[in-house]
């Protein structure tokens, strides 16, 4: 038996590949489905059957490419509803591959038709549990990304989730593995660890769903308690995996083309085009082409574009580094963004070498100590992270509100922006710029920085 967990950072998404006596299965399936097709190959094996936990809203699945190339059924659980053939499973059912079994464990509370999947080995003996979003490690699934669709409330959610861990999950064996959709970093959840594997006998001790501190009422509390919006893009990508999507090769051949500076002027005229500039902060900072938005790859990538630019359908332009188009490309269509219209020939330099082009202040965290009394600072973390420090009379706007709370700040000043490294702080100063505020300056390094120079850091707030 082999069990492979595919970890993706950007996402922070683990899909699974198990094989058994020449057969496989793979469970939530990313867009493009080379790799699991590649490990299928590699032992000469054929996957069975695919494996869907829900319908996930923050990633679009491979489960209909994959099926469409495999002629292999896609599974779902009970109370799933989606617009395609697949088998939807009974709870408590048993698919066979080779000579391991997957049997159907319905879990409803993240979503209805939430399912986790109990793999047992050879000798039929419980070996892991695939939870999907239901039980992440540390933490579970939100309640209130199907609220809306389902006409319940985030409450009436919570209390099912509630039972399901309780009654389906807390009585399987403790040395089984957890191997959960998501971890740190997700906006599935709220206090999800960095480890992606876990027993369940741990999670009984660190996991408070889990540890029977909580009563139902206090659990249903707890996790309904300051919950952030979650991105507006969510509900887009589930309908996506519920109706269907184009696959991956088809939006690569539509999206990869390469465009002279004046074709790139064209279409930038067009209403509602965004030029999404993907290289490092620090090259964007010293030149890039007015009117961009900033979003790296080298950060976490895809949910930052779903947040900022939200509409998927948005026509997008951009600006890489040369070869790195393609993942470009392909890290846009992993959260439903396909409608790039291409990318500009020969990099920003193409452009520079001709045209004017803009570029973003910065300021070391020194450099900032002298003149801090005086000025409009920004900080653009996370809640949670401002309440372990901060720094007296800065203005938080959190990253993912940022655009909607453009009002807040004065576009006659000179502002200061920060967050925890330099990269969300580089994506807010190119909204700024983008929205015509001309005197923006990024703090370099960000609060990590800040911390280490001659500041007084509030510890709470």
């Amino acid at each position: 038996m082999i069990v492979k967990q595919l970890y993706t950072g950007c996402l922070f998404q683990g899909a699974y590949y198990i094989e058994s006596n020449g057969e496989a299965a793979v469970i939530d399936p990313l867009r493009e489905v080379t790799e699991y097709l590649s490990l299928a190959k590699s032992s000469n094996s054929k996957i069975k059957y695919i494996f869907e936990t829900h319908f996930h809203a923050d990633f679009i699945s491979g489960h209909l490419t994959l099926s469409k190339k495999t002629n292999s059924p896609i599974i779902f659980g009970p109370k799933a509803n989606p617009s395609f053939d697949c088998i939807i499973a009974s709870d408590n059912q048993v698919f066979k591959i080779g000579d391991v079994s997957i049997t159907v464990i319905h879990t409803p509370g993240h979503t209805l038709e939430s399912t986790c999947y109990l793999l047992k080995d050879e000798n039929d003996k419980p070996y892991c549990l695939f939870t999907g979003d239901t039980l992440f490690l540390g933490d579970v699934g939100r309640p209130d990304l199907a609220q809306k669709s389902l006409n319940i409330s985030k409450e009436e959610l919570a209390g099912t989730l509630y039972d399901s861990i309780q009654n389906r999950i807390s009585v399987l064996p403790d040395d089984i593995l957890i191997y959960p959709a998501h971890g740190a970093g997700s906006a599935c959840g709220k206090n999800m660890m960095k480890e992606t594997v876990d027993t369940l006998g741990n999670q009984k001790i660190v996991n408070y769903a889990l540890n029977g501190s909580l009563s139902r009422t206090e659990f249903v509390k707890e996790l309904t308690n300051d919950l952030p919006n979650p991105p507006v893009y969510f509900p887009s990508n589930v309908k996506l995996n519920q109706e269907g999507y184009d696959d991956f090769e088809l939006i690569l051949k539509n999206s990869l083309n390469p465009l002279s500076v004046d074709k790139f002027k064209d279409l930038m005229s067009l209403k509602d085009v965004i030029i999404l500039d993907v290289r490092s902060q620090n090259d964007f900072r010293k030149g890039f082409v007015p009117g961009s938005i900033f979003i790296g790859l080298k950060g976490s990538f895809a949910p930052w574009v779903g947040s900022i630019i939200k509409d998927i359908n948005t026509k997008l332009l951009l600006v890489c580094d040369k070869g790195f188009e393609e993942e470009a490309i392909l890290r846009l269509s992993r959260v439903g963004f396909d409608n790039c219209l291409g990318y500009l020939d020969g990099g920003i330099n193409s452009w520079t070498s001709h045209n004017s082009f803009d570029v973003i202040e910065s300021i070391s965290a020194d450099d900032l100590s002298k003149t801090i009394e005086s000025i409009s600072l920004i900080d653009v973390r996370k809640t949670g992270e401002r309440s372990n420090g901060y720094l007296l009379n800065s203005k938080h706007i959190t990253l993912d509100s940022f655009q909607d709370d453009l009002t807040k700040i004065d576009i006659k000043n000179k502002h200061y922006i920060h967050c925890a490294g330099g990269y969300r702080s580089m994506i807010a100063c190119s909204i700024l710029k983008r929205n015509g505020y001309s005197a923006v300056v990024d703090v370099k390094g960000g609060f990590s920085s800040i911390r280490n120079s001659n500041f007084k850091i509030i510890n709470n707030e």
